[in-house]
């Protein structure tokens, strides 16, 4: 018969998975629903390509900047505390960019930044303290989660905006539901945990990570396809509708991008928690990645579109959720998986801020997507060669 106690650590158990879900539920909405729509705020708030790949790049900058610093909120507070603050943190940025004006457009967009920046970096030492024998399958699960919400709000934030006559603020003002919910069961997990329970972390000491070869090596590759996911995210529709699509139809592919490589988010960490090498799966999603990038440089028509856009897809939800993966597997505590998260989130973030940016200059300059593609491509073949040393059977600090 089950004791009260046991009763009580498994309904903990429960809605610590239900609030790993939910949080995974916001971290991506909140910016992936900004590059469908981004064409509509650019015109009604009449600023250039480069300042609209700004406001994509912002929340990036916002993670490099918070990401070192989320483990020090954690030791202070607690793992589940931080977390909720980030959410807190979330829900007033979300509230605040839905605006017409331009400074708190951007303001709210950078607390968007810091909400999840803190959340992204705790989440993956919370999954090692509180799930270390199913590391690949958490990561599996809150990955999943995280990019088929962020497949939702590319596919819906057009017709919410259009269709429905919302508008542009209104739709991004529509994310916050999740955030609310989060809140309230994340709070819920708090108050449950005693004091003993709740997950505390030790002051980082980012010195001798910082001198290691695979921690670098996973740094880097977590910018790369940081770099690649955000570009994508905020420029293909555009890069679409130059092909001659609709606004909607390209919203759908972005969508469609996204909901295609939800089963590879899934099963690639679970693959690499179970085998010591990754480097077969860096292979083979990067190569997707690649092709697919190169067919669009040719404009292939709507079959050969799809091809692309599937096999982009593809390499995007695995590289997301092997990045992610790896902040545990090269790790051998939750202490360490969060300094690793940390350094990770904001050297990669920082490196992947330049993104859309730059891509977004750097049409305005050539007046054509083919340079931007290019280098895309090019781009995916690097962060392959760096996903190849990440993925080795070693640790970052080794004993």
């Amino acid at each position: 018969m089950e004791t009260s106690s046991q009763t009580n650590k498994r309904y903990l158990s429960i809605l610590m998975v239900a609030g790993i879900i939910l949080l995974a539920f916001n971290l991506r909405p909140a910016i992936t629903g900004v590059g469908p729509i981004i064409g509509i705020i650019r015109e009604d708030l009449a600023i250039s390509n480069g300042l609209a790949g700004f406001l994509t790049s912002l929340p990036l900058l916002a993670f490099a900047f918070m990401s070192p610093l989320a483990p020090r909120i954690a030791n202070k507070a607690s793992n589940e505390k931080a977390l909720l603050y980030g959410l807190l943190i979330l829900l007033v940025g979300i509230w605040i960019r839905s605006t017409s004006l331009i400074a708190l457009l951007f303001i709210g967009t950078a607390l968007i930044g810091v909400g999840i920046a803190i959340i992204n970096v705790l989440l993956p030492s919370l999954i090692k303290s509180s799930f270390p024998a199913k590391v690949g399958l958490m990561t599996g699960v809150y990955t999943t989660s995280m990019s088929m919400f962020a497949a939702t709000a590319s596919g819906v934030s057009v017709p919410l905006t259009v269709s429905l006559d919302l508008g542009w603020q209104w739709s991004l003002t529509s994310w916050s539901i999740l955030t609310v919910a989060g809140i309230i069961v994340w709070s819920i997990v708090i108050k449950l945990r005693s004091k003993t329970q709740e997950q505390q972390l030790m002051e980082p000491k980012r010195g001798k990570l910082m001198r290691s070869p695979i921690a670098w090596q996973v740094t880097v590759f977590m910018g790369l396809q940081s770099f690649v996911f955000y570009v994508t995210i905020s420029w293909l529709a555009e890069i679409l509708i130059s092909h001659g699509y609709s606004a909607s139809t390209a919203g759908w592919y972005v969508a469609y991008m996204q909901f295609i490589g939800l089963p590879a988010t899934f099963f690639t960490p679970v693959i690499a928690g179970r085998i010591p090498n990754q480097q077969p799966l860096v292979v083979i999603f990067g190569l997707c990645g690649a092709i697919g990038y190169a067919l669009l440089y040719f404009d292939p028509g709507m079959i050969g579109t799809s091809i692309a856009v599937t096999l982009i897809g593809l390499m995007l939800g695995s590289s997301i959720s092997l990045a992610l993966a790896l902040l545990g597997l090269r790790t051998t505590t939750a202490k360490q998986a969060a300094e690793l998260s940390g350094m990770a989130q904001s050297f990669g973030y920082l490196l992947a801020a330049v993104g859309p940016i730059a891509i977004g200059f750097l049409f305005d300059i050539t007046h054509s997507w083919k340079p931007s593609i290019v280098t895309i491509t090019i781009l995916t073949l690097v962060m392959i060669s760096f996903g190849l040393g990440a993925s080795r059977n070693k640790n970052v600090l080794e004993e």
